[in-house]
């Protein structure tokens, strides 16, 4: 699954990579939470090129009798968005790019406790991540936008913590994912494949990011350097 990830890459290189333009308060975040808003890339309606907006993480179906709902539906199995009622519309209309520089994966320990990891590109560059993003009526109170994030099998360095993780879509696949048309067969074949894992690094972090109000980059530091006092 995917219920933490990182975003603090500089606004000019996330206009770079997601062909976008950025929102000045784009502040650097190390411990984005479930329920919180997320930067997210879409197509903007009729053309105009990509826009990026701010998304409640979790989605909210247009049926959904409350916002609720929401809190369980941070992810969507790649295996089976096709056709879960939840996700199903969004995934044919409206697919949208989650941009991220990392996100936390936890290991199970003995005695309960577990241990978190940090997830990253090896060349420390942002990435996307596979969302979906759909509009609920909140009746009187107007309309809640919101996302989710589609999961798939983990690939050999993720395994070892979880048995799943995030879709990661390659840059030349961005284009396709966000276009207002459902997917073509290749192109789902290909968000079912776990990105490449030697692409990818990890190293354990503290505790820290267990609280989601902490979010500074003690987060993501790695835990050795904590331990020394780096």
């Amino acid at each position: 699954m995917c219920g933490r990830f990182t975003l603090f890459s500089p606004v000019e290189l996330i206009k770079e990579i997601f062909g976008c333009p950025a929102a000045e308060a784009l502040v650097p975040r190390y411990n984005i939470a479930p329920t919180q808003p997320v930067a997210c890339v879409r197509d903007r309606e009729k053309g105009g090129g990509r826009q990026l907006v701010w998304l409640r993480w979790g989605l909210v179906p247009p049926w959904a009798q409350g916002i609720e709902i929401g809190s369980r539906l941070i992810n969507a199995r790649a295996e089976t968005v096709a056709i879960k009622p939840a996700f199903r519309s969004a995934y044919r209309r409206r697919r949208c790019l989650v941009p991220a520089d990392g996100f936390y994966e936890w290991a199970k320990r003995g005695g309960g406790t577990k241990q978190p990891y940090w997830f990253y590109l090896v060349d420390r560059r942002p990435f996307a991540l596979a969302g979906l993003w759909e509009i609920w009526q909140a009746g009187d109170q107007g309309s809640v936008e919101s996302c989710t994030i589609l999961t798939t099998e983990a690939n050999e360095l993720v395994r070892s913590i979880h048995p799943r993780m995030p879709v990661i879509l390659p840059p030349e696949r961005y284009a396709a994912w966000l276009a207002s048309s459902p997917p073509s067969s290749d192109l789902t074949e290909e968000v079912l494949t776990p990105f490449p894992a030697d692409r990818m690094a990890a190293h354990e972090v503290g505790l820290w990011v267990n609280n989601p109000r902490n979010d500074d980059p003690r987060c993501c530091a790695p835990l050795t350097s904590l331990l020394d006092g780096g």
